[in-house]
């Protein structure tokens, strides 16, 4: 497995591009994106937990449906969320614009939204700019980067990657991109991930690798405890590796351990990238009963806003980190759990077996104070273990929500 550039378009028969059709308003940033395959592609796709459904969400889900997508377009500065019948027809003509450029079927299409939720998606714009969309498609990673601008909102960063592994002595590339900064937490996120690959594999399969890799990745990372209306994650193979089609063996290992791998680094980059975030927080919990108690539990630490709070202040409060667990749900030993606080700087015992140690709260300090920090739990309830991505929070995530509409 080696890292490669390009993102979405490093697989072969990808292209990507995006513009800037007016839909953000005043602003110079790209507002609609485009990713497409020029061969037909098996596909899956894991969409939002929320009750509240986006019309994209809604189309996108019956689109791919048959597990066959080739093309996805995507908007930024408006979700179409809670947007009635209007919002429904609005994402089928997106999907039937970009399929008439494309010349696929517009149930070959998945749609994506993201921004204000309640808000009408004004389709002028959209219908004005299909064509210099399309225009705007490359296979290169000026295509890429162009989509990727295009589905940013409140993100700071780009976030995307690309890996190369072998199947069978065949090269097999797959590249991803993702989006999110707020309104994320476990069960899916404010996010939007779009995922490609050359190579060939069943549907049954490819939906099963993609599941796995959400499990152990987007669905382990939480910035401030909210699951949004418009979430999805899409994959797209189409087979132009020419390697030989399984559901098993080694070259299929090998698949979905590199998906799993894109898809942490999209979810760290994510984390990391937490609306006023300063901090990545990183929980681990060892020792739990079974890998999803683990979870559960490690969840319960980063999400808590003093957890958090006191990450963004460099202090070594970790009796509120146990009081997370205390609260998650799961049965555990309290008189069991260590706790140490970890970074670049080094590492430090806070607590043992459940009570204090002596530390120095200097060193404490300058450990907290790395833009990446390890909390790390171990209990002694059994063989389960889990990791989970957060921030911390800080006065900037409020002063970005307070005005978000404005």
């Amino acid at each position: 497995m080696k890292e490669i550039d390009g993102g979405v378009c490093a697989p072969k028969g990808f292209r990507a591009g995006g513009i800037r059709c007016g839909i953000k308003g005043r602003t110079s940033k790209r507002d609609l994106a485009l990713i497409c395959s020029d061969r037909p592609c098996v596909s899956a796709a894991m969409f939002t937990a929320n009750l509240v459904k986006a019309a994209s969400v809604l189309v996108s889900r019956e689109h791919l449906a048959a597990g066959s997508c080739r093309a996805v377009i995507a908007n930024s500065g408006n979700a179409n969320a809670c947007t009635g019948e209007a919002g429904i027809a609005a994402a089928r003509r997106m999907a039937a614009l970009a399929a008439a450029r494309l010349g696929i079927a517009p149930e070959e299409t998945a749609v994506a939204s993201t921004g204000v939720i309640g808000v009408p998606l004004p389709m002028a714009p959209i219908e004005a700019g299909i064509g210099a969309l399309a225009a705007s498609l490359s296979a290169g990673a000026a295509g890429h980067d162009a989509a990727l601008e295009a589905i940013m909102t409140t993100d700071t960063r780009k976030k995307g990657g690309a890996l190369e592994i072998e199947w069978g002595g065949v090269p097999v590339r797959l590249g991803g991109m993702v989006k999110g900064s707020g309104m994320i937490h476990p069960n899916m996120a404010t996010m939007l991930a779009f995922i490609t690959t050359d190579a060939a594999l069943p549907a049954e399969a490819l939906d099963r690798a993609l599941r796995r890799a959400v499990k152990h990745s987007f669905n382990r990372v939480t910035v401030d405890g909210d699951t949004s209306t418009n979430d999805m994650v899409l994959i797209m193979a189409n087979g132009a590796a020419g390697n030989s089609p399984a559901g098993g063996g080694p070259g299929f290992s090998a698949f979905v351990d590199a998906l799993e791998t894109l898809c942490i680094k999209l979810a760290r980059a994510m984390a990391r990238d937490g609306e006023g975030a300063a901090k990545l927080l990183t929980v681990t919990v060892r020792g739990a009963a079974d890998e999803d108690a683990a979870e559960i539990l490690a969840k319960s630490a980063a999400s808590s806003s003093l957890v958090k709070a006191a990450c963004s202040g460099a202090d070594a409060n970790w009796g509120r980190v146990l009081c997370a667990l205390g609260y998650a749900g799961i049965p555990f030993d309290p008189a069991l759990a260590d706790i140490v606080y970890a970074s670049s700087a080094g590492e430090i015992l806070l607590c043992r077996r459940g009570g204090p140690v002596s530390f120095s709260e200097d060193e404490a300090r300058r450990i907290l104070a790395e833009e990446e920090i390890e909390i790390r739990i171990t209990l002694g309830n059994g063989p389960g273990e889990a990791v989970v991505w957060g921030c911390d929070l800080t006065c900037d995530y409020v002063k970005i929500n307070g005005d978000y509409r404005s």
